[in-house]
């Protein structure tokens, strides 16, 4: 699977970005959970959010929750990340991911695929 990550830019606090996650092999997306993780300099990876083979669950971090929404379009192969009331915290390179596995998927190790990752900055 490859993951192609799109939508980061500038924005300013407060403000909202879409990002999307183009993934290759149609017949094979719905085979994976796909999550959405983060890294800022100097800082560990962490987890922003995820979603189940079809959708029918989400996962966030706790610093995004109610910020933060995650959905998939298994038709389109992509999966989204619609972020809204940015803070400057939130500036990181956005990494999309693929996994196989059924659970864990807030842990990145749990991950088979990662996409190139796309810089998300937010000015105060």
């Amino acid at each position: 699977v490859q993951l192609q990550a799109s939508g980061g830019g500038l924005v300013q606090a407060g403000g909202s970005l879409r990002l999307s996650c183009a993934a290759s092999g149609r017949s094979t997306f719905s085979r994976y959970g796909m999550g959405w993780f983060r890294q800022a300099p100097g800082k560990e990876r962490e987890f922003v959010a995820a979603i189940s083979r079809f959708g029918e669950s989400t996962y966030y971090g706790d610093s995004v929750k109610g910020r933060f929404t995650i959905s998939r379009d298994n038709a389109k192969i992509t999966v989204s990340l619609q972020m809204n009331s940015l803070k400057p915290e939130d500036t990181a390179v956005h990494y999309c991911a693929a996994t196989a596995r059924y659970s864990s998927y807030e842990y990145g190790t749990s991950y088979h695929y990662w996409g190139q990752g796309t810089q998300v900055t937010v000015s105060s």
